[in-house]
């Protein structure tokens, strides 16, 4: 019941980390057999090499636990190339709500959860800026960095 428990909970968080509603569908998800520092480290590293730059970790887990919640690793990275964020934002200020992007990452037990939204997502929302090839980029980059943590 208490795993049930952090896996609403986790759910509930990235929804809210969102200003959208997403579904199992609309989410890239990975379970990683490492622990929560090691998946922590491996998921920077991986973001860096990528090409893009962590430009903040948020920790989401003090505020799950003065609500009661026994959770002790849960983070949002967010992460973005500088040039290419700017210049969408100045092209495209509607996206400023969902960019940088963002991977969520929680511990659940001796594994780590890695979820964020699919970029693919923001086509529905924005179809008349086309950029679905930049959202199919961001998707594709995206699970690259979790199959490959997840593959260490």
């Amino acid at each position: 019941m208490i795993m049930h428990r952090k896996i609403i909970t986790g759910l509930l968080c990235i929804i809210l980390a969102f200003p959208v509603l997403a579904t199992a569908d609309d989410l890239i998800m990975r379970r990683i057999s490492m622990n929560f520092p090691e998946a922590m480290n491996s998921l920077q590293t991986a973001i860096s090499e990528a090409g893009f730059k962590v430009s903040r970790v948020q920790r989401v887990d003090i505020g799950l636990t003065s609500s009661g919640y026994n959770t002790a690793e849960y983070r949002i990275v967010f992460f973005m190339r500088e040039d290419e964020m700017h210049e969408i934002i100045n092209q495209h200020p509607e996206l400023i709500a969902f960019l940088p992007l963002k991977i969520t990452i929680f511990a659940e037990g001796s594994e780590t959860i890695v979820v964020t939204l699919n970029p693919l997502k923001l086509d529905e929302f924005f179809p008349e800026m086309e950029m679905q090839e930049t959202f199919s980029r961001w998707s594709t980059e995206i699970n690259a960095i979790l199959d490959r943590i997840q593959s260490e």
